[in-house]
């Protein structure tokens, strides 16, 4: 089955109101609920005192009406007789302020006092509920690193110590690293050594990276802890935490094989034209950190969320037609946050399943038509996305090239967006990949702005290229090493022979709509591909070794440099781009690069997104008209065969083509089953 659900807080209402929701629940069609993420405070009320009794009959009422549990650890908010025995617990900001309780995720990471807490919480609902009949998934923590993700206090700061003692073994190795003969930061141990608090003014880049890899790796370790616990007591629960989807704060790629299930939370603006494209970004992001493998929206607005500015509602038929985009995407569960809409608390403006209106609401009548619609799509559990296109997703390079004192302030996660979105209007599978990963399934690898180039990576890329792998590098790509030091060789690196050129100098450009005066003439490209048009962001002074110029630069003292070059070696094609073009010649260059791999797109209808997920194909129009789609076969909402279906604005067709074989059962991977 296809999981639905969302997160069950019943610590919010009355014992007398329990029934109701497991009633409405099962005339939704829920099948999963998550219960007990934000519920320390009423499971353990007082330091050692733990109260169970009110669990206890939620999940059976649960159980007993077919409901399996995702049951939450509650670490992600510690009580207030905690805080209040231990403020030392609580995490600092780089400006050395300590923050309060009084909202959620108060506690530094690197915390023993908060660690230790937390596994005797653990440790007790494991023992309690390890074995009940309706647990199915243990749901760890909460959105890790969303609030903090970074801590600076003192505790902070010796955990850092012996993780920079644990990488580098010798104090010398550290200043050879961090190249600490720039402004007399020489240490003579590592007891000299603090956080990145804030500073005078810049500070060290190699400081500022390995913080941002030790802080990622301290909320991992909390997870861990957590994990062993839940495995030890209970080894056949599968277990998860849901992340965050593109963010920066969390290296994800370390946590992938750390959980059963890749799951997260989603919750893209409404009114933006971008939110689709951005939200097929995070659902490919999770499915390619599990591998392919079918993973589980945990989170979801129903509808309008309590943190914008407005806070806009989705429109009818959005948030079905979204629910069922991240089901092409690869996910088996589509849950939300959450089941009743609060009406207390920080978020009780966050559109609940069951919004503050009732069962009477258009929000009830949407979630009740998905919860049916999708017991019926039992051939698609399990099935699997195929993608010819890879991008490579690197935390390095995100966290290194957001530093301080850089040639010029760009977005990495928006650099990766501006070439997703063009395979997204082209409706091309894409997976992402790690830089040091096989990349031999792929016919097109994408590089973004890899601006952290390993030996390993470069290597990696050349053995592509010379294997007949078709590989595309922009801007900012290999500036520097693991320790933020220039590439030995200039930019571009170890990159150079594969790419067949160099780079002199950057250039910056002045971002779109943002030009005065004394910004100096704009910059053009223009060759046989992409046309005349605009460069944005980024140009660089390009030297060619045996790459050939494929479109050059157009005005100022650029005029005439390569904008976008291609080099033939061994059985493959490396292409560069020393800009970012604007969006017509980029679609244009994609297309182009696409045909030369040879890999099918299909810039369909604009605003209709057409997946194919195992044998079936999704179409959703996130657009403001009907469309007509060419899709034949067996639509298996309606059951009927189609031939062509016709779509108003969020309308969403699932169809097995008339031509296709029976999904094979050994090809079915379901992200949960049950108990392993």
């Amino acid at each position: 089955m296809i999981w639905f659900g969302g997160d069950y807080n019943p610590e919010q209402w009355e014992p007398a109101t329990w029934g109701d929701d497991v009633r409405l629940m099962k005339e939704g069609g829920i099948n999963l609920a998550t219960v007990g993420v934000f519920a320390w405070s009423r499971i353990e009320p007082r330091d050692g005192e733990f109260d169970f009794e009110w669990l206890d009959e939620v999940i059976a009422a649960l159980t007993d009406a077919g409901i399996a549990i995702d049951l939450a650890t509650a670490t992600a908010s510690p009580p207030p007789w905690l805080t209040h025995a231990h403020p030392e617990m609580l995490p600092v900001t780089e400006d050395g302020v300590r923050l309060h309780p009084g909202s959620r995720q108060h506690y530094c990471p690197s915390s023993p006092i908060y660690r230790r807490y937390a596994a005797r919480l653990v440790t007790a609902i494991a023992r309690r509920y390890g074995d009940h009949p309706g647990l199915r998934l243990w749901h760890v923590n909460n959105e890790y690193g969303c609030h903090v993700g970074r801590c600076y206090c003192d505790v902070s700061a010796q955990a850092f110590r012996e993780w920079l003692t644990k990488k580098y073994g010798t104090i010398e190795r550290l200043n050879e690293a961090w190249g600490t003969t720039f402004w007399s930061q020489i240490y003579g141990s590592f007891e000299e050594i603090y956080p990145p608090r804030s500073a005078p003014t810049f500070r060290n880049p190699a400081q500022l990276l390995d913080f941002d890899r030790f802080s990622s790796n301290e909320l991992l370790e909390c997870f861990r802890v957590e994990v062993a616990i839940l495995r030890e007591i209970c080894p056949g629960v599968p277990v998860t935490t849901n992340f965050l989807g593109f963010t920066k704060l969390v290296s994800y790629w370390d946590w992938a094989s750390e959980v059963d299930i890749v799951s997260y939370d989603s919750y893209p603006e409404p009114d933006s034209p971008d939110s689709p494209a951005r939200a097929a970004m995070s659902h490919d992001l999770m499915r390619s950190l599990g591998g392919g493998q079918p993973w589980l929206l945990m989170e979801q607005a129903a509808s309008a969320v309590s943190w914008g500015h407005p806070n806009r509602p989705k429109s009818p038929g959005q948030m079905r037609a979204w629910s069922y985009q991240a089901l092409a995407h690869g996910a088996d569960g589509i849950l939300y946050f959450q089941w009743r809409q609060s009406v207390f608390g920080a978020e009780r403006f966050l559109t609940g399943m069951l919004p503050h209106s009732g069962d009477t609401s258009r929000v009830w009548a949407e979630v009740s038509q998905l919860g049916g619609e999708l017991a019926a799509l039992e051939r698609v559990q399990g099935t699997r996305v195929h993608a010819d296109v890879a991008i490579v997703v690197d935390w390095d390079s995100w966290w290194a090239i957001e530093q301080e004192a850089l040639p010029a302030q760009l977005s990495y996660s928006d650099g990766i967006f501006s070439w997703y979105r063009e395979l997204f209007e082209l409706n091309v599978s894409v997976d992402f990949v790690r830089s040091d990963q096989d990349l031999s399934a792929y016919r097109l690898v994408v590089v973004p702005s890899l601006f952290v180039l390993t030996e390993t990576a470069a290597a990696t890329f050349d053995s592509y290229v010379q294997g007949g792998g078709h590989l595309f590098v922009t801007y900012q790509t290999g500036i520097v090493d693991e320790s933020t030091r220039i590439a030995p060789g200039g930019y571009l690196g170890a990159l150079q022979n594969t790419l067949g050129v160099s780079i002199e100098e950057f250039a910056p450009l002045v971002p779109s709509g943002t030009r005065g005066e004394g910004d100096g003439p704009r910059l053009g490209l223009t060759g046989p591909i992409t046309g005349p048009a605009d460069a944005e962001l980024w140009s660089e002074y390009v030297h060619t070794h045996g790459a050939e110029v494929q479109a050059s630069f157009s005005g100022g003292s650029l005029a005439g440099w390569p904008a976008l070059t291609r080099n033939e070696t061994g059985r493959g094609v490396a292409w560069y781009a020393a800009t970012l073009p604007e969006r017509s010649a980029r679609a244009a260059l994609l297309e182009h690069l696409l045909e030369e791999a040879g890999i099918p797109a299909n810039r369909a209808v604009p605003g209709l997104e057409v997946v194919t997920r195992g044998d079936v194909v999704i179409s959703i129009n996130h657009g403001g008209g009907d469309v007509h789609t060419s899709s034949s076969g067996t639509d298996l909402l309606s059951g009927e065969p189609v031939a062509g279906v016709a779509l108003p604005p969020f309308g969403v067709s699932i169809v097995v083509p008339d031509d296709s074989p029976a999904a094979q059962a050994d090809e079915l991977e379901p992200a949960l089953t049950g108990r392993n």
